[in-house]
């Protein structure tokens, strides 16, 4: 299913967090979000799996205004990663996973083998499965994202979205997770930190900036030193990957000056020591010069 961000604006407070946001991802597509802190990535898509209320415009799946289906309805639509993902309770992983499955099921019904078998090769695909029976407070903060990530792919809603995914990750697993996302066929919206990640997962990249869409398209179309540099506040080279001719930012530090300062010459430094040196030198001859002098008349006074 298609996904579209029609308009969308999000005011709190008298504080316009997100203006007018009109963003598409076509069925199979990967869409990333990116922008600095406090952008309006997060509560984008929180107007999209629902958690907050658009104060205009609409967020559609097929076509369909998200907003008019019941809470079932839109749990098998849209299923969720987000950053305030987590539990208290101390479930096994495979209990957590299997919540995924939720939305499907009524009343008190219980796992049926289709069911398990989602739940089996999902935690699989996270490598987790040999976590099955631990306790989820007991995992790393690494092998938890794993788990929730695991039950948004078991409620196999068409539409994924995921608030910064790779958190917690190694980069074995950064990877492994952004090529199950493109690879699992159905429409991503995704929030990611890295632009280089972005650059290689994503079909389509839109940046925000204090709320508002400022530029989206494909990778290479979009993450330009000058964007990078306007919205960002750093400088980067763009380069193709080597291998995937995927766009890749090389950073420059703020810290490092542009011009090397130039050192001082040695001569400068070493001239104050030499005059020093030989005005001591100088008025120690002559001192000594004086006492030749006034000796033989303090030995000649008795005379």
């Amino acid at each position: 299913m298609d996904l579209r961000l029609d308009a969308v604006s999000v005011e709190v407070g008298g504080a316009m967090l997100v203006r007018e946001l009109s963003l598409d991802a076509a069925p199979g597509q990967v869409v990333g979000l990116v922008g600095p802190n406090g952008s309006g990535k997060s509560t984008a898509l929180k107007c999209v799996y629902r958690a907050l209320r658009p104060s205009s415009g609409a967020v559609r799946v097929g076509g369909a205004d998200l907003a008019a289906g019941t809470l079932r309805e839109r749990a098998r639509t849209v299923a969720a990663l987000t950053q305030e993902s987590s539990t208290d309770l101390d479930f096994t992983v495979a209990e957590i996973v299997a919540l995924g499955r939720t939305p499907h099921l009524r009343g008190n019904q219980t796992l049926g083998a289709r069911e398990r078998e989602l739940c089996r090769r999902a935690m699989e695909r996270l490598d987790i499965a040999h976590l099955a029976h631990r306790g989820v407070l007991s995992l790393s903060g690494g092998e938890r994202q794993r788990v929730l990530v695991a039950r948004a792919l078991v409620q196999e809603a068409p539409v994924l979205v995921l608030d910064e995914p790779t958190n917690h990750l190694d980069i074995r697993h950064q990877l492994e997770l952004l090529s199950l996302l493109a690879d699992s066929g159905r429409t991503v919206l995704v929030v990611l930190h890295d632009l280089n990640l972005a650059a290689a997962v994503c079909d389509r990249i839109g940046v925000l900036s204090e709320g508002s869409l400022v530029a989206a398209g494909p990778p290479a179309d979009v993450l330009t030193p000058e964007l990078v540099h306007e919205v960002f506040g750093v400088r980067a080279s763009v380069v193709a990957h080597p291998l995937t001719g995927d766009p890749q930012l090389l950073y420059s530090f703020a810290t490092q000056p542009t011009q090397p300062t130039q050192p001082t010459q040695p001569t400068q430094s070493t001239q104050p020591t030499q005059s020093t040196q030989s005005t001591q030198s100088t008025q120690a001859t002559q001192a000594t010069q004086a006492t030749q002098a006034t000796q033989p008349t303090a030995e000649g006074s008795p005379r």
